[in-house]
């Protein structure tokens, strides 16, 4: 299930990406190419893009595919590894040097 999960998720960050730069800037009209003063940055804003909309969806989307990873692996990794780790037990005696006869 981590794994899906984790696969979604790495889709929806390269979608999201994807439709992001898709998109235009706010300002983008012959005018504002040329150097001229775009009225549209002081004006109302426009319609809502379908792009947008697409954005905000993903973005949710992400948001709680990243969530629902993170619970689970706070669920899943109950302790530290330290703490799994095995205990360290005291080094064995030297063995008596042999004796030369």
């Amino acid at each position: 299930m981590v794994t899906l999960l984790t696969f979604v998720n790495i889709a929806l960050a390269i979608l999201l990406i994807a439709v992001v730069l898709i998109q235009g800037g706010e300002n983008v009209d012959i005018a504002a190419a040329f150097g001229g003063v775009s009225q549209a940055a002081f004006g109302p804003r426009g319609a809502v893009t379908t792009l947008a909309k697409i954005t905000w969806v993903l973005a949710a989307l992400f948001m709680l595919s990243s969530l629902s990873l993170a619970i689970m692996s706070s669920k899943a990794g109950a302790g530290s590894l330290l703490e799994k780790a095995p205990a360290k037990t005291a080094p064995a005696a030297p063995a008596p040097a042999p004796t030369k006869k």
